[in-house]
């Protein structure tokens, strides 16, 4: 299934994409006879509901609760608030060759797990955008992963049923951060550029809908291809991954408690501008696309 958030005449609501038609999902549970049905996509996968939206869908009465076809509406990020958005750091070696570091081996290091706010939240057709304080922003296409069922201390061999599905993920990134001038800078200065440079508004684009699980044969054989103004800048595949989604997930859990509607955005391959001399400028149009998953389309606009 593809599920949605999405806006029309105004009012916002859930839905599911069928037929090249979106579906609400309220209003089909409604038809469908059933009562008290989650409206948001976090009170979906707080209800554990995914199992819930097949039955609903598969009732005929569900066909009244056609909306549009999908070119009519507008679509959100599928989790507009993620209760927590985990990204991860260097996890494609190609990715950190370009950036002129060592590949380790996997048994020598661990996953590199940094948390984006909120806020940073955009959704499909949303305008990146450049920050009156920026100076090199760039692109990573990423694959993302929404968790949907609360786990702590995960085994990796159960770590994807805690998958709720999959969407495309683009990590925005400030690489020359440069808000005030200091005489000098310590490594962790150098560092702290660095994650502050992934923390602003509109640096998350998410979309276009949720894949759920049962979609995807293989989490770790999908193609990932991002285009700026249509030349493609990177491509690759889930499978180059250091640490794969069900590493991720177990190792994050260890950290802290997984919960339904976090979103991890699992590392992007090589091919990022930073190492070209290439940086998103106002105009630009950047899009991703994740074979089975979906694509991802966002201009870039300057902040007034």
């Amino acid at each position: 299934m593809k599920l949605v958030t999405y806006a029309v005449n105004g009012s916002t609501s859930i839905g599911a994409v069928v037929d090249g038609n979106v579906v609400d999902l309220p209003k089909a549970a409604k038809a469908a006879g059933v009562r008290g049905f989650p409206t948001t996509m976090l009170e979906l996968l707080d209800a554990g509901a995914l199992g819930a939206v097949k039955k609903v869908l598969a009732d005929p009465k569900a066909q009244r609760a056609i909306v549009a076809p999908l070119n009519k509406v507008k679509l959100l990020a599928p989790l507009p608030r993620p209760r927590k958005i985990l990204a991860l750091a260097g996890n494609y070696a190609e990715h950190i060759r370009e950036g002129g570091g060592e590949v380790q081996e996997k048994d020598t290091v661990t996953p590199r797990i940094f948390i984006k706010p909120a806020s940073s939240v955009i959704g499909p057709g949303a305008p990146i955008i450049i920050s009156r304080v920026a100076q090199f922003i760039d692109w990573e296409g990423e694959l993302g992963v929404i968790i949907g069922k609360r786990g702590k201390y995960i085994p990796r061999e159960r770590a994807l049923q805690h998958v709720a599905g999959y969407t495309v993920f683009h990590d925005v990134s400030e690489r020359e951060l440069k808000i005030r001038e200091r005489k000098e800078s310590a490594e962790w200065d150098k560092f702290f550029d660095w994650l502050n440079g992934k923390w602003m508004d509109s640096f998350a684009p998410m979309g276009p809908w949720l894949v759920t699980r049962d979609e995807i044969k293989d989490v770790q054989n999908l193609n990932l291809t991002t285009k700026v103004n249509g030349k493609v800048e990177q491509s690759g595949n889930t499978g180059q991954m250091i640490f794969d989604v069900a590493d991720l997930i177990h190792y994050a859990s260890h950290l802290f408690t997984l919960e339904p509607g976090d979103v991890m955005a699992t590392g992007t391959p090589a091919g990022v501008g930073h190492g070209k001399g290439i940086k998103l400028q106002p105009g630009d149009v950047v899009e991703i696309e994740i074979e089975n998953v979906g694509v991802l389309r966002n201009p870039v606009k300057a902040e007034k």
